[in-house]
């Protein structure tokens, strides 16, 4: 027997559709607002950054040094800069990285001091790129006396990408299937050889990714290098790794800070070479995920 529901109870509690979807059209309107805004603020500012900076793209720009005049000024010793500081990070942090994620995720016990671990390297993925910066020209220029070289700014960069490539290889290395160890077990196969003959190989696209896109971020960091005392002023190629240098964004913040209003079209020429940089690293990161992706 079904009971008995008052008038005012039904209205009460029944659900009002046109109220819904005007609240659902208002989100979706509100939605594509705020979409259209974000990409036609980019889109200015790409614009004027083509706009001011193609103007002045050369060849000499790219192979010529800084210069108090803004028509032979150029970025070959950013660029240098930039690229050796880069290999040596990626040198110093790709493999503490990986090894680091490996032993967290295949090694370690799950107790309150792995728990512990994860949590601080979560939480250091999300420190201001400047703390890394004191922590850099304390340790790395002061305490190990390494000066404002290429080898200091370096370390400081590899400290600063760190956890992401650890987060980065972790899910990589979760990402494997369960099945693929069991099955190297089930044919005798160490801890070891399972790792490094079956789960490594599945998840290299991953972990190879993820280091693309920690050095993309890398390149773009201007405040620990600030903070270490890289030069704004460089005319020569860095020869060794104790050599004084400059970096991309380095240079475009030097140019934007002179009151000449050529140096700000100089400025916005190097932007567009360091988004250059920055677009083809990330292409490269989606070419080799989908090339080396592996079906299971």
């Amino acid at each position: 027997m079904t009971p008995h529901v008052s008038t005012a109870a039904r209205s009460l509690f029944s659900p009002s559709l046109a109220a819904r979807r005007v609240r659902g059209a208002i989100i979706v309107v509100l939605g594509l607002l705020s979409v259209v805004v974000a990409l036609g603020t980019l889109a200015f500012l790409v614009a004027d950054v083509l706009g001011r900076g193609l103007p002045w793209l050369s060849w000499g720009f790219l192979t010529s040094f800084d210069s108090r005049f803004a028509a032979r000024a150029g970025l070959k010793a950013a660029l240098a800069g930039t690229a050796y500081m880069m290999v040596f990070t990626i040198l110093i942090a790709l493999p503490l990285g990986v090894m680091a994620a490996i032993y967290l995720e295949e090694y370690a016990k799950d107790n309150w001091l792995t728990q512990f671990i994860q949590i601080n390297i979560a939480n250091l993925a999300g420190v201001p790129s400047i703390i890394y910066g004191l922590l850099g020209l304390t340790f790395f220029v002061r305490w190990m006396e390494l000066g404002r070289s290429v080898l200091a700014g370096a370390m400081t960069m590899a400290l600063l990408v760190l956890p992401i490539i650890i987060v980065a290889t972790r899910e990589a290395i979760r990402a494997v299937p369960g099945s693929v160890r069991d099955a190297s077990y089930a044919l005798g196969a160490t801890r070891s050889q399972t790792v490094w003959h079956h789960v490594l190989p599945y998840a290299f696209p991953g972990i190879l990714t993820g280091n693309i896109l920690a050095a993309s971020r890398a390149i773009g960091e201007t405040a620990p290098l600030v903070t270490l005392g890289a030069l704004t002023y460089v005319p020569f190629v860095p020869e060794n790794p104790l050599d004084r240098f400059t970096v991309l964004p380095i240079q475009i913040f030097n140019w934007t800070s002179k009151p000449q209003a050529e140096f700000h079209d100089l400025a916005a020429a190097g932007i567009i070479v360091l988004l250059a940089v920055l677009l083809l690293l990330n292409s490269v990161a989606i070419y080799l995920r989908q090339r080396l992706r592996r079906r299971y």
